[in-house]
């Protein structure tokens, strides 16, 4: 086994005293996306982590899959190592990359010379190997500016390493680095993206679901927990609180104005994330909202359920267009399951006429006809808490 990936790290790099805090949560996190694909040596060493299979039955397919996943790392790649010696590099290039150099058309190579002990420059032992390459392949042409694959070398403390272009990897930061957030998650496209943003970001987080049993279906909270699901490869483990919400709703049924229902559930919604992220260290709450998309998502319906919370509420997608999260909900696969046709709570009373710009001291008039404390409390006390 000399068949390794080699992670190169993002813009922790920059940091400063702290760096190495970035780079050991970076590694737990990694260890812990490798444990269901064998033992695995994780390391760093000159802004590069090493991810090294300690034997055979490591399944190196599934490793590099949950790499591409971890946030925090811009670049990946497969490389094979080999002896720190210009011919044994070259020989290494040939039986690993040799598929690929049948296949180019044009290509260069790039070498990295990290262990500065090594007798040859980086120049001269990219002129060395990619010479031999250009007269073993007559397929293959030079070219320094734009190649068709560039094969790379890296000389390095303890062995050499020869890849082909790396791929794009996650970017942002490790999870966890920037604390703990609650993050309110339904059963349409915006709150995931919201989650992965700022899961993106270095922040681990805590799910919260408002459910609305008998109004809404035991298959629409299912979806929710396999939109949660879908998001584990990319923030970790992941603890959805599923709120039972339907005596709030009927409450405010009862005894408020239609118009104002969907602005004074927000208001709900965020007491409620507020206490849950009490129970769990979360320093900020997490939403999907954007911009002027629905009734309760106008910049004074914002302000509106800002008012309730004293932790900072973030909203990634609140400056983007619709295509836009649809783009990223694809790309993090979880749009195919958000469009799926179950109601969420939000859906289920749905005033026929909103108010678009409600007005503060309207809505804590609407709310002094409820038990506010009350019904928050039960509602936090009745949260059922799902791993997934």
């Amino acid at each position: 086994m000399n068949e390794i990936i080699l992670l190169k790290l993002g813009e922790l790099v920059l940091k400063g005293l702290n760096r190495r805090t970035f780079e050991d949560r970076l590694i737990a996190n990694a260890k812990r996306r490798l444990r269901p694909h064998g033992d695995f040596k994780v390391y760093s060493k000159q802004s590069t982590m090493y991810v090294e299979p300690k034997n055979d039955q490591c399944d190196m397919d599934g490793a590099w899959e949950a790499m591409t996943k971890l946030f925090g790392v811009v670049g990946l790649s497969r490389a094979r190592s080999c002896e720190k010696d210009a011919d044994a590099m070259l020989r290494t290039a040939i039986e690993y990359l040799g598929d690929k150099l049948a296949a180019a058309r044009t290509f260069k190579v790039e070498s990295k010379r990290a262990d500065k002990s090594f007798p040859m420059t980086s120049i001269q032992l990219s002129q060395y190997v990619g010479g031999e390459l250009d007269e073993k392949y007559p397929n293959l042409k030079v070219d320094v500016h734009h190649p068709e694959l560039t094969v790379y070398l890296e000389v390095r403390d303890y062995a050499a390493y020869v890849h082909a272009d790396p791929e794009p990897g996650a970017g942002g930061l490790p999870v966890g680095v920037g604390g703990r957030a609650v993050s309110l998650l339904s059963g349409g496209i915006d709150s995931p993206v919201a989650s992965w943003m700022i899961a993106k970001r270095g922040i681990a987080l805590e799910m919260v679901h408002f459910f609305s049993y008998p109004y809404t279906s035991e298959e629409a909270k299912q979806k929710v927990l396999d939109l949660a699901k879908l998001l584990t490869p990319w923030c970790g483990r992941l603890t959805v609180h599923v709120v039972p919400f339907t005596t709030i709703q009927e409450e405010l049924r009862r005894k408020c104005p239609e118009e104002l229902f969907t602005v004074l559930m927000r208001r709900f919604m965020m007491r409620i994330a507020e206490a849950v992220a009490a129970r769990c260290g979360a320093g900020a709450i997490v939403t999907g909202e954007c911009l002027g998309q629905v009734a309760s998502q106008t910049m004074e319906a914002m302000r509106a359920t800002t008012a309730v919370c004293s932790l900072p509420i973030l909203r990634p997608v609140v400056g983007m267009d619709k295509e836009e999260i649809v783009r990223i909900a694809r790309k993090i696969n979880t749009f195919e399951t958000s469009i799926l046709p179950y109601e969420d709570c939000c859906t289920v009373f749905t005033p026929r006429h909103p108010r678009l710009r409600p007005v503060l001291g309207e809505l804590e008039a609407a709310e002094a006809a409820l038990d506010v404390e009350g019904l928050v409390k039960a509602a936090v006390d009745g949260i059922e808490r799902v791993q997934v």
